[in-house]
């Protein structure tokens, strides 16, 4: 079993920086990708970003490319998320997930943490 801990959200004003740490402990070798999705009240989850633990190849959603950066310290078993230039439509519960048990990063994975929720205001 792999522990996902999320951490670093709070309420931030429209054009802040944020970044979060997803810390992860249990069968940590295990890991083999590493992704962050959110989801706003109402709406369904969102694919955000996702990192390939050893190789540290990315992957991020469309919509987010040039103001989230995914990143990874295998060392300390902790996933990020920079996040640039908020806005109040990036207000969510933002999750971090470990191994997609499907052929892409984009759905299911094997292991989530509770969230942490970040708030945007204008």
């Amino acid at each position: 079993q792999v522990q996902l801990v999320e951490s670093g959200g709070g309420l931030v004003q429209a054009g802040d920086s944020l970044r979060l740490s997803c810390a992860s402990s249990g069968r940590t070798a295990s890991i083999l990708t590493m992704g962050w999705f959110r989801q706003a009240p109402g709406k369904e989850r969102e694919f955000v970003a996702a990192i390939a633990w050893t190789g540290g190849w990315t992957l991020y959603a469309d919509s987010l490319k040039g103001r989230v950066t995914v990143s990874r310290d295998t060392a300390k078993n902790t996933l990020y998320l920079q996040m640039n230039s908020l806005k109040p439509e990036d207000t969510a519960v933002y999750y971090c997930a470990a191994n997609p048990t499907d052929g892409t990063w984009r759905g299911q994975y094997t292991y989530w943490g509770r969230g942490t929720q970040v708030t945007v205001s204008s």
